[in-house]
């Protein structure tokens, strides 16, 4: 089988790219809620969270447009003291929010809209964390990194392998979005898979170099070794879906799948991948919330925290 690539949009859409300022909200208003004086001047901050609540093909359950606030508004609830780094992370890199955005209409025009502000979150020298919002979005979050560092890698934590070219006659549809990432020219390691349709198997088997597929059911022989090896010593992306947890842990998500990971198997695995390179970016996507049940809100926001950790502290 050849993996037909369809055309690639622009690195940085004219349409966006001209008027794209990154807009930052007040530290008390943003991730972990940080006092003026906790905070770090917004232009100086290590990290930069881009809430993006884009839902556009969501097919099951719905709500991914409300998880980035969620996340957000969660997040000044945790204890910003890591247990595992012995430090309080965010104090060595400090980390800046940016306004909510207005999601433009259209899936593509989506797409280009978050390309422009992950691109000019690196222009402005942050470490860019999108919180979804439906998976699709990933697509075009990703596409500054792909043009930026042509070894980049891909660690995808999932249920679902989302390798469709297209479902119910869209390829921006959120089942598509790794195969819309493929299409970039990366390499990706997906962990924590369960869930595959039949139409996806004839790429997966033809192209094992630039998808390896570690499956949830495997988890407790995995070497975090092997899942790390192609990633080693290459930039990298981390793009992270909610229900890669089990659906008794996160139900809080548009399509939860049983035998899932655990939050601590997740963890290791995003500890183990920032041992081996260098994450330059991520998103966590899918969080649909659930009306007055705030730990999985908390629990979303306690991974983010977890993995801007792993990436930018000198421990992590």
């Amino acid at each position: 089988m050849t993996l037909t690539p369809r055309p690639a949009p622009p690195t940085r859409p004219a349409r966006w790219a001209s008027a794209m300022s990154l807009d930052y909200r007040r530290p008390e208003d943003g991730f972990l809620g940080l006092s003026a004086a906790e905070a770090a001047a917004p232009e100086r901050a290590g990290a930069v969270i881009i809430p993006f609540g884009m839902e556009k093909t969501v097919s099951y359950g719905t709500g991914t447009a409300r998880g980035a606030e969620a996340i957000i508004a969660a997040s000044p609830e945790l204890e910003f003291f890591d247990d595992e780094l012995w430090c309080e992370p965010y104090r060595q890199f400090g980390i800046a929010t940016l306004a909510p955005q207005s999601v433009a209409a259209s899936a593509a025009d989506a797409l280009d809209q978050l390309a422009a502000l992950t691109g000019a979150a690196l222009d402005a020298g942050h470490f860019p964390l999108v919180l979804g919002g439906e998976h699709t979005l990933t697509a075009g979050a990703i596409r500054p990194f792909a043009a930026r560092y042509p070894d980049l890698a891909v660690l995808h934590l999932d249920a679902h392998t989302d390798l469709r070219d297209s479902y119910e006659d869209n390829p921006l549809s959120h089942a598509c979005a790794m195969r819309r990432v493929l299409d970039q020219g990366v390499e990706i390691v997906s962990a924590g898979i369960r869930a595959i349709s039949a139409e996806e198997v004839p790429l997966l088997e033809a192209t094992p170099q630039r998808v390896r597929v570690f499956w949830g059911r495997e988890r407790a022989s995995w070497s975090l070794e092997e899942i790390v090896a192609p990633l080693r010593g290459r930039p990298l992306y981390v793009s992270l879906d909610i229900d890669v947890l089990d659906a008794g842990i996160m139900p809080a998500t548009g399509t939860p799948e049983p035998g899932g990971l655990s939050f601590d198997e997740v963890c290791a695995v995003l500890r183990a991948a920032s041992g081996a390179s260098r994450i330059v970016g991520a998103d966590l996507v899918e969080l649909a919330p659930i009306p007055g049940f705030h730990a999985y809100d908390f629990t979303a926001a306690k991974l983010a925290y977890k993995l801007l950790a792993y990436a930018l502290t000198e421990t992590g």
